[in-house]
């Protein structure tokens, strides 16, 4: 056997010896699952013969470094050179280099006088993957995980990914879903990186399978739940999702029922206890809560104190609340809301009402205090937009009613607020009221934009079962270079229509808001594609358009214009009373001098989607004296917007119009030298009918024998201006313009062309329902439609009218708006064409 010289043996050790205690070493990398196999193993510092007590730091040396600078871990190590070390200096720079989260493995040595510090790192994230998560929407997810420390290119820890776990379970916890599955999963790559895979399995999520309330003795569970957004299981839950459990629903729901009470006298009233139990499936919840009623109290008494500001007796006027009435929070919290608004509309912004209620429980009644703080008057420093980067300050601006140097005026700024959002240039608009630092009397009013395109450049194609295949060339900006004028030149084409246009519109063309625009178009028009009478027109026209506002909600325009008009008819398929009514007036070129008046009030909400407020408008439109024909049109447009509940918005909506000619009806005899006589009614005891032949003479001849002679007559509203209905835009589930009076080309044809009339009816009932689509951009609905067209008002008849009912969806899709309706008709005549399934489409490229 060998011996080993007795000087290796005391070194060997001495080593030993000096080696650190096994609590300040951390866990091996062999044993670390998250460490690369192929990362190189760091060896154990070789340490020299040295005594065990203290020595002095004459050098600092780092190995394992991958990733991290030595300079990090000079600054986090709290020994430096020159520094005299032991063990407990030892485990201190130990615990602080652990303490950052960047290293595994963390051990300390000594070679001489050298203080030898070896670190394993911890892994970097490559790359974060959630999978199947469809409940939360994956930015969330990664907003929340990147809070947590769990993000590409930080430090991976394994408490990290624990805590993740934790939090998703929490959050689908919160949302009903306590069958959820998290699973993390971890990929070891090459140079100390791992990419993060989160699995998510949410389940389904767990429904309310009965609620019950004990303690209700003056009032029925289902009167007092009737308003929860947490319902039993139920056959729209489909719909309304009430049915799925969540605490923050129930938290709400527990709130409402605290306020059915107290709005109801009963102020005594309390939840003793709440239970939520859940099936051992996690799929069927059972809710139960306890509760106290009381006594219901009346109002013996109501009183202002405080610095009303303003007159008491106007204040007082504002009261809901009155004596000998049983107690209700709501008025008492309206009461306070409106002498709050009220104040806060001369300035003073940060008023309060504070309510002292004095209860008298033998006879149980309350006396109620209203304690008015109107606080300092407020004024109104600046006005800052933020977020508009195309659109100029002085666009948001000219819509401002709340002035700079002004007072403070939460009315103003309000509807401020809701002009902003109905230019359509901005995606949302939010504000907030910001204090100016070392005073308390005045506030900066920051209006925070999000803008959306308002104009763009396109080659556009589309398809709808009436005017197939359509292309289009446009330059449309509505809001041109951030000035807010609307620009728009446009080259459309189809199997009917060919048209030109240019249009431009300066809204502030004043600063008191008068707007002027131009209109130029040109248009050749083919009608025997339109489902309408056969003929065909060309048209070029300029108008010259006004607008004024005159209130907030109310508008007045004015519209001055020129244009031709060309018709062609096709002998053999126009309606007689087309060709006839031209051959009364001799020509086939129409001039017009046109002018039209209207008056508009639009107080919806919202641009594109609105949920509230009402739009109408009135127009009148006339040919003035000169031109070919003189005739008037009159058009009404109604349309409310009815905000039902959460989840159902009425929309109830009508338009009328009426037109005519005025001044002397234009008569012509008109002679025709060939035709032939024909039994047009199969009929032997009645003559037959002498139909012309396809070309009369003009003028007639005298001296001549003609054949045929007719006095045609053109009066009322012409046949091309007349109004049509039937289709998407008017009664769905009848083809486009084909309802009202038609005619066929020859006494007997079985073909009959719709005429269009001159009096229209129509009007629509539908419910829209926001949230069955979870997008701002879509909305799904359920219509009633009715209406038809007549040739005059002595041929209305109510009973005429057609109706249907459908549903539709309408979606502004990136590709371009989308309609879709399918409707059945509720009310038809024989010979109706009917189309159920009707949509529009278009898309920019």
């Amino acid at each position: 056997m060998t011996r080993m010289p007795a000087r290796r043996l005391l070194v060997l050790a001495l080593a030993t010896a000096l080696s650190p205690a096994p609590a300040l070493t951390a866990m091996a990398q062999s044993a670390n699952p998250f460490v690369p196999q192929s990362a190189p193993q760091v060896a154990e510092p070789v340490t020299l013969p040295a005594p065990p007590e203290a020595f002095t730091v004459s050098d600092i040396r780092v190995d394992g470094l991958q990733r991290i600078s030595a300079g990090t871990v000079f600054t986090y190590l709290p020994i430096e050179r020159g520094d005299t070390v032991d063990q407990t200096r030892i485990a201190e720079g130990i615990r602080a280099l652990y303490k950052t989260g960047f290293f595994e493995d963390v051990r300390m040595g000594r070679q001489g006088n050298i203080l030898v510090v070896t670190l394993v790192e911890r892994p970097a994230i490559n790359k974060l993957t959630l999978d199947g998560n469809k409940d939360i929407k994956t930015e969330d997810l990664e907003k929340g995980l990147k809070d947590i420390g769990l993000a590409e290119g930080d430090t991976f820890d394994r408490l990290s990914l624990d805590r993740v776990t934790q939090e998703l379970t929490r959050q689908y916890n919160n949302r009903g879903k306590y069958n959820v599955e998290i699973t993390p999963a971890v990929a070891r790559l090459d140079r100390n990186r791992v990419d993060v895979i989160i699995h998510v399995k949410e389940g389904k999520p767990a429904k309310i399978r009965h609620i019950n309330l004990i303690g209700n003795e003056q009032y029925k569970q289902k009167e007092i739940v009737d308003q929860w957004e947490s319902q039993e299981s139920n056959w729209l839950s489909w719909y309304r999702r009430d049915d799925q459990y969540s605490r923050e629903k129930l938290t709400g729901d527990l709130e409402k029922l605290n306020e059915f009470y107290l709005d109801r006298g009963y102020i005594d009233f309390s939840v003793d206890n709440t239970q939520v139990a859940i099936s051992p499936d996690k799929r069927d919840m059972f809710i139960t809560a306890g509760l106290t009623e009381g006594q219901k109290y009346t109002v013996s008494d109501v009183k202002v104190t405080g610095d009303t500001v303003i007159a008491k007796a106007s204040i007082e006027k504002m009261l809901l609340v009155k004596p000998g009435q049983v107690f209700s929070r709501k008025l008492l919290e309206l009461t306070s809301d409106s002498i709050t608004a009220t104040l806060g509309n001369i300035g003073y912004a940060f008023a309060q009402v504070n309510a002292i209620p004095e209860l008298d429980r033998d006879k149980r009644t309350v006396a109620i205090n209203l304690q008015v703080v109107p606080g300092p008057r407020v004024n109104v420093r600046r006005i800052v937009f933020k977020g508009n980067t195309s659109t100029a300050d002085e666009v948001l601006r000219r819509e401002m009613r709340q002035f700079e140097g002004a007072w403070y005026s939460q009315a103003a700024i309000d509807r401020s607020k809701i002009r902003l959002q109905r230019l359509g240039f901005f995606e949302s608009v939010d504000v907030e009221n910001q204090p100016v630092a070392g005073t308390n009397d005045q506030v900066d009013v920051v209006y925070t934009v999000k803008e959306t395109t308002s104009g763009s450049f396109t080659f556009g194609l589309g398809f709808s079962q009436l005017a197939g295949l359509t292309t289009s060339i446009q330059l449309s900006q509505n809001n041109f270079l951030g000035t807010g004028n609307q620009v728009s030149v446009e080259a459309e084409r189809n199997v009917y229509l060919q048209r030109y246009s240019f249009s431009f519109l300066n809204p502030y063309f004043t600063d008191e808001g008068m707007s002027l625009g131009y209109n130029l178009a040109y248009r050749e028009f083919d009608n025997s594609n339109f489902n309408t009478a056969a003929f065909s027109s060309t048209n070029a026209s300029a108008q010259v358009v006004l607008g004024l506002p005159i209130t907030e909600t109310d508008t007045v325009s004015a519209m001055f214009g020129i244009d031709s008009n060309q018709i062609n008819v096709f002998p053999g398929s126009t309606p007689p009373s087309i060709i006839d009514y031209i051959d009364a007036l001799g020509q086939r070129t129409f001039h017009s001098w046109r002018s039209q008046l209207a008056w508009a009030r639009d107080t919806r909400n919202d641009y594109f989607t609105p949920t509230r407020g009402t739009f109408q408008r009135i127009s009148a439109e006339i040919t003035l004296p000169g031109s070919t024909v003189e005739y008037y049109k009159l058009n009404y447009d109604f349309s409310k917007f009815w905000p039902i509940s959460r989840s159902l918005v009425l929309n109830t909506r009508v338009s009328l119009g009426y037109g005519n000619s005025y001044g002397s009806a234009v008569t012509r005899d008109v002679c025709y030298t060939a035709g032939s006589l024909q039994d047009t009614d199969n009929n032997p005891s009645t003559p037959p009918v002498f139909v012309p032949g396809p070309a009369p003479s003009d003028p007639c001849i005298p001296g001549t024998s003609p054949d045929y002679v007719r006095t045609l007559t053109a009066d009322g509203l012409p046949f091309f201006e007349n109004f049509y209905a039937g289709g998407t835009r008017s009664v769905r589930g009848f083809r486009d313009n084909t309802l009202g009076p038609r005619e066929g080309f020859t006494p007997t044809s079985t073909f009959k062309q719709p005429l269009g009339g001159a009096v229209k009816t129509t009007g629509s009932v539908e419910v829209f329902f926001p949230n069955l689509i979870k997008s701002p951009s879509a909305r799904v609905s359920a219509f009633v439609d009715f209406g038809n067209v007549f040739a005059n008002t002595t041929a209305f008849s109510a009973n005429q009218l057609r109706a249907s009912a459908g549903v539709a969806v309408l979606w502004r899709a990136p590709v371009g708006p989308i309609s879709i309706s399918y409707a059945f008709p509720i009310r038809k005549e024989p010979g109706d064409e009917i189309e159920r399934l009707q949509f529009t489409f278009g898309g920019a490229f």
